[in-house]
């Protein structure tokens, strides 16, 4: 059994932004495109709020999907979900945090879902991470990019900081390959710029995530790769552990 959650290594989300998110479901299918390749086998998906990563990325390749979150509600939230069969049985919700985990555990996919910005040592989680990745295992992150985007927001939900090329592949595990880094949504960019300069909300309305998810995220869909995925408001990357 699990101990109690380190309230120093992550720190929730505060008031509704999952549920916000959990509606954007362009941006949710954008993303996941581009990363449901790497997913497959035993799935760790630390920081897993409510559990909205696991429909847009679950494949048939998954094995088992181990839903990890230090916040006991959440997880109650997904105990219930998965008891109405809104969330597959194949997902295992758990309260904790890596650290908290059986030391012998060890999975194929290990997933940081707009999770590795809330957690004050990101260069020591990416490492443990890495060392519970089985051969030929893979380290998927999606994060904020663009400190100088940091804005109210950020601050109200936990965010340590924002990345940029450099600063996210600095993250890198020793010994690991990296196989993919991509900017995304290059239009949702100005969005986030200007929520920065003029708006300075502290929390996004729901009307405002769904033009952005309806209006924004489509159109980056076809700039993303025209421009090299080079520009965007969000960095993934992916690490592999050599076979």
């Amino acid at each position: 059994m699990l101990a109690a959650p380190d309230s120093s290594a992550v720190i929730p989300y505060i008031g509704t932004e999952l549920t916000v998110f959990a509606a954007a479901h362009r941006w949710k299918a954008y993303w996941a495109s581009v990363l449901r390749r790497f997913v497959s086998g035993d799935v760790l998906d630390v920081g897993a709020g409510i559990g909205s990563n696991v429909a847009p990325l679950l494949s048939a390749q998954v094995r088992g999907w181990t839903a990890l979150e230090p916040d006991p509600d959440f997880v109650g939230l997904m105990q219930a979900a998965r008891a109405r069969g809104e969330l597959p049985q194949v997902c295992r919700p758990i309260v904790g945090t890596l650290a908290q985990l059986p030391a012998g555990d060890a999975f194929d996919t290990i997933l940081y879902i707009d999770v590795l910005e809330h957690i004050r040592d990101d260069r020591a989680e990416a490492a443990a991470a890495y060392a519970r990745l089985r051969p030929g295992g893979r380290l998927v992150v999606l994060v904020p990019a663009h400190q100088f985007l940091f804005s109210p927001f950020d601050a109200a939900i936990g965010h340590h900081r924002r990345y940029n090329r450099a600063s996210l592949l600095a993250l890198a595990p020793a010994g690991s390959r990296l196989a993919l880094f991509r900017m995304l949504d290059s239009v949702g960019f100005f969005a986030s710029l200007a929520n920065k300069l003029l708006l300075r909300a502290a929390h996004p309305s729901t009307g405002q995530i769904r033009l952005w998810d309806r209006a924004m995220v489509p159109i980056s869909c076809i700039a993303d790769p025209l421009l090299g995925y080079r520009f965007g408001k969000t960095a993934v990357a992916v690490w592999t552990r050599p076979a």
